[in-house]
């Protein structure tokens, strides 16, 4: 699916200040000023097949509610995480089986790779994807969707309450319990770095 055009603005940025944001009656600009964003962090979430998926319901839920979108209350982009965020949620219990699935694939075959200097790295990277995988399985999930907003989709703190419809301070709580239980499982699993 390619999303990109010649004039689409910066990833996680609205149109520039000088345009207000698409009318949300207006699908296909909505789509253009947004997708890219939305298929980015839902692609790290479910996988690219998954995310082209959630991403257009995310579309067609925001067209068909668009009545609800409050253009005083910020920008459209956090709205549309939002949804899609919602979306995500419905997929959580795949998502974290497929965590933990690629946690054991990525054991089992950091196990089977031939010991020379390049496996080695390769070796020590699949372990890290492993580690970092289980550990994010393991999070509770507002935990882990703050985290992944900030980290995948780098929405500020603000966007982030937005987005998920929780308080500022929930946000950097949630982010900071995140980030610490991270390294400690990594470095539980003698993977912190």
């Amino acid at each position: 699916m390619t999303v990109t055009t010649e004039h689409d603005p910066p990833a996680g940025a609205d149109p520039p200040a000088e345009q207000p944001p698409p009318d949300p009656a207006d699908l296909g600009a909505m789509f253009d000023a947004y997708a890219r964003d939305l298929l980015r962090y839902a692609g790290q979430r479910v996988g690219e097949q998954v995310a082209e998926d959630v991403v257009a319901q995310t579309f067609l839920i925001a067209y068909e509610q668009r009545h609800r979108y409050d253009g005083t209350r910020g920008a459209m982009l956090p709205w549309l995480y939002g949804i899609c965020g919602n979306l995500l949620r419905r997929h959580r219990r795949t998502e974290v089986r497929a965590l933990r699935a690629v946690a054991a694939t990525q054991s089992h075959t950091a196990d089977e790779v031939a010991p020379d200097a390049r496996s080695a790295e390769r070796v020590d990277a699949q372990r890290t994807v492993a580690r970092v995988a289980t550990a994010l399985s393991r999070l509770p999930r507002r935990q882990r969707e703050v985290l992944l907003l900030f980290a995948v989709a780098e929405l500020e703190y603000a966007e982030i309450a937005q987005a998920l419809g929780i308080p500022l301070g929930s946000v950097q709580s949630a982010l900071h319990r995140a980030r610490t239980k991270i390294k400690s499982a990594l470095a539980a699993a003698g993977g912190s770095r």
